[in-house]
Order: C-alpha cells, then structure tokens, then sequence
C-alpha cells in the first residue's frame, strides 16, 4: 500500500504528493514537516494514502514527521521574521522608488530560505537589492513573479519529464520561472 500523503505546502498552496518515511498514515488536516526541493517546509495534509500505487512512484518530498510543540515555537519566531522582512522589502521599494507590487513574504521552516513575491512584472533593478536583504535576514533571497507561478509553475511542461534539465524543475527550486530567480547565498 503506498504511504503518499497529498500535502499543501508554501504561500503558494501548492499540492504534492510525500511519501512518508516512518509509512505513518497522518490524519487530514494534520500539520506536518515536508522536505521539499527548496528546504524543510510546514504543510497541511490534505488528503491520506488511498492505497493505488503510481506506476511513476513519484513523489514531490519526504514527509518527515508531524508539527511538534518545540516546532510551534520555532513557527512564531519565523512568523515574526516574515513580518520584520515584508516591512524591510516594503521600506526599500519606497526608498529606491521601485513600482512593484509585494504580495508576500514566505520564510522556509529550515530558515534557508525566504521568498519575496511581487504581482506582475519585477523590475530588473529589484534583483540587484537582493544581496541588501539576504545579509539583514541571513538567508537566501528569491523574488519571484505571483502570476507567472500561479500560471505557469516554472514553464511549459512544469513537472513533467520533458521539462527536467531545460531551466524548469530540476534548476528552479521553487517552480517558479527560471529567469526569475534570484538566488543569494
């Protein structure tokens, strides 16, 4: 029987399919630790294993474990960071005059990364501010276009085979379109 737990991750609410290690079936609506392309993620079950197998055995993750009390604490704290980091993008679109539109700050539960996602276009002058944010937060800084990942995932033909090795899934760890990202270490 597979053990593939249909899992909504990420400001985004993306849904994927974990396999869980420990072969646990966790009830819907737990929450739980995934390990994702992009980092250690918190996501929602939606849905248990129904038993078919996928003759692809494909999954998007690892679902590692349910949320714990130590994790909840750990969560209020990166709650807080997302805050701290939306006002700080906000404060350096205003200061530099910069016309985009900050949807949302999503901060990883690993706290590797943090993503900033702006409605339409992102100006091209807004990547070279990304080293200026990842050395406040200590982390890496992505910018990404809402609508194009909403739309699109990271190109024609996200998740599929064809796509791998083509600037889609393999080299975009946030399925988003590929020349959008902005990776600062």
């Amino acid at each position: 029987m597979s053990s593939y737990h249909l899992v909504r991750v990420g400001a985004m609410g993306q849904v994927g399919r974990f396999a869980a290690g420990d072969a646990r079936h966790y009830p819907r609506h737990s929450r739980v630790i995934v390990r994702t392309r992009r980092g250690l993620e918190v996501g929602l079950v939606l849905a248990l294993p129904d038993g078919r197998d996928d003759p692809r055995g494909f999954a998007d993750g690892e679902l590692l474990r349910g949320v714990t009390v130590q994790d909840e604490l750990l969560l209020a704290r990166l709650e807080r960071d997302r805050q701290q980091a939306y006002a700080a993008c906000a404060a350096l679109l205003a200061k530099h005059g910069v016309p985009a539109v900050l949807v949302d700050v999503e901060h990883l539960f690993d706290g590797q990364g943090l993503f900033f996602y702006f409605l339409g276009e992102v100006p091209a002058e807004l990547e070279t501010y990304t080293e200026e944010l990842a050395e406040a937060y200590e982390a890496n800084v992505q910018f990404r276009k809402f609508t194009e990942t909403l739309i699109e995932g990271c190109g024609p033909g996200c998740g599929t085979e064809e796509a791998k090795g083509q600037g889609g899934c393999d080299s975009c760890t946030s399925c988003a379109v590929a020349s959008a990202c902005g990776a600062v270490k």
